[in-house]
């Protein structure tokens, strides 16, 4: 590893800063997490508020995010933005919940989406496919599938920004014009529009019973249906995030000050809009029931499958695979830019700091790719969601607050860009946000506490990390 620099070099415009937005935003979840909201919440009414009250969240986020990446238009985005706003060790909580869980088992789970969709067409490549069963862990092909694809686009991203900046250009492109016609496709040429019938249960919210023996619909409200949307909005909270990453790589972005506050709001307005057409297609496609029940969670194969016949599945599984390989390109791309700023400050390994001779943190690329491999082989889709939505949303909601902190404590600061609708729309975000984190904890307890137990450990690593700093 041949270290030849530490600064980054401004090589990514405002269309390649979008495409990142959009890029890493879109993987699997809009063609999956919709049948668990579905069953949550039961009527065509909530299926949007719960995908609405998302994008509602991630634009004002992302609009308040503006205000932070003009002031601080720096690589390591929100983990500097912490820092600034609070204190080192909040800084760290969440480089330490970035690494651990947020980022690095976001690419796990990308990845395991990308294998799954692809053993449609190589059977051999299915989950079920054991290869080896070591009694405590079992490897199967669709994870060794995973963990190339993770290999892979880490070591594309280590001999440049060049190579990864064209993945995401051609991937996001791809995906989001494939997104589009299947949802314009939907509305054309259905068998069968079961729109009025969904429609009829407007928003009279439902959970379905699944205890053995029964698949009643059971009518929800007050507390019960403010958990139902709670849990629902783990799948399209995780969906609709990563939104954030193009702050990791402000150093490589050209005139940060604008373009990552306008690539913010265009990646994130591109992408709420296609989620909510993509929802109303489900809903014109299948009946609510058949989006609640579809095999595997997979609601777009079963719409694909009603648009296009039995090659619905490939134009699904292909599909897929084109976004979740995109994805996770941007994800391996941002996520190193945030060690290497951590390691900048000695709060992360020292080697990360450094760049290599192609101008990019290849050590930190590395480290990242090791630990999103290892957690390839753990947990399951379901409660990944969980675990990372709660985190995620915790440390969004704590970084808002951190724009009322810096124009208290900072009034004269330079702000080209200021937060829109602020003090209004921050506000509700951080309202729904808490409500949010409150309720999955009691909806979700084993794994949005293990989310959040993971975030309390930082604590003392930091201050082992601090006592190690200064004995060097």
């Amino acid at each position: 590893m041949t270290e030849q620099t530490n600064s980054f070099k401004p090589s990514l415009g405002l269309f390649d800063a979008t495409m990142v937005v959009a890029g890493s935003m879109i993987g699997s979840g809009i063609f999956i997490v919709s049948a668990d909201i579905t069953r949550n919440v039961g009527s065509a009414g909530w299926l949007i508020a719960v995908w609405l009250i998302t994008g509602f969240m991630t634009l004002t986020a992302a609009l308040s995010y503006g205000e932070l990446s003009a002031m601080f238009p720096k690589a390591g985005g929100q983990y500097v933005y912490l820092k600034e706003a609070f204190n080192p060790l909040a800084g760290f909580l969440y480089g330490w919940s970035f690494f651990t869980v947020i980022q690095t088992a976001t690419i796990a789970a990308v990845g395991v989406a990308f294998s799954k969709f692809a053993a449609y067409i190589f059977p051999a490549l299915s989950e079920k496919n054991i290869l080896l069963d070591l009694g405590i862990v079992t490897i199967s092909a669709a994870q060794v599938v995973s963990i190339i694809l993770i290999i892979f686009l880490t070591y594309i991203n280590t001999k440049g920004i060049e190579g990864g900046k064209l993945i995401q250009r051609v991937f996001t492109s791809a995906k989001l014009l494939a997104l589009f016609g299947l949802i314009v496709f939907g509305f054309i040429l259905a068998k069968h529009s079961f729109w009025e019938e969904n429609w009829f249960t407007g928003m009279n919210a439902m959970k379905l019973d699944s205890s053995p023996g029964n698949s009643n619909w059971l009518s929800i409200g007050g507390a019960a249906l403010v958990g139902a949307v709670a849990a629902s909005m783990s799948g399209s909270i995780f969906s609709s995030d990563a939104w954030n990453n193009v702050t990791f790589i402000a150093g490589e972005i050209k005139n940060p000050k604008k373009n990552i506050g306008m690539s913010l709001f265009l990646g994130t307005l591109i992408v709420t809009v296609i989620y909510v057409c993509a929802n109303l297609m489900y809903l014109n496609v299948l009946p609510l029931n058949g989006i609640a029940s579809a095999e595997n969670d997979r609601v777009a194969v079963a719409a694909a499958k009603e648009i296009f016949g039995g090659a619905g599945t490939y134009v699904i599984a292909v599909l897929i695979m084109v976004s979740t390989f995109g994805c996770n390109n941007g994800l391996i791309l941002a996520g190193a830019r945030v060690y290497n700023t951590m390691a900048k400050d000695g709060l992360f390994f020292k080697k990360a700091a450094s760049l290599n001779k192609n101008v990019v943190p290849e050590f930190a690329l590395w480290a990242q790719c090791i630990w999103a491999c290892g957690l390839c082989l753990s947990g399951s889709y379901g409660n990944l969601l969980d675990m990372i939505s709660f985190v995620v949303v915790l440390f969004y909601a704590l970084t808002i607050i951190g724009i009322f902190k810096l124009r208290k404590d900072r009034p004269d600061a330079e702000r080209p860009y200021k937060a829109f609708g602020y003090p209004v729309l921050p506000i509700i975000y951080i309202i729904l946000a808490i409500t949010f984190c409150v309720f999955l904890i009691k909806m979700s307890p084993k794994f949005a506490g293990y989310g959040l137990g993971i975030v309390l450990l930082g604590i003392p690593v930091y201050y082992i990390a601090i006592g190690n700093k200064k004995n060097v």
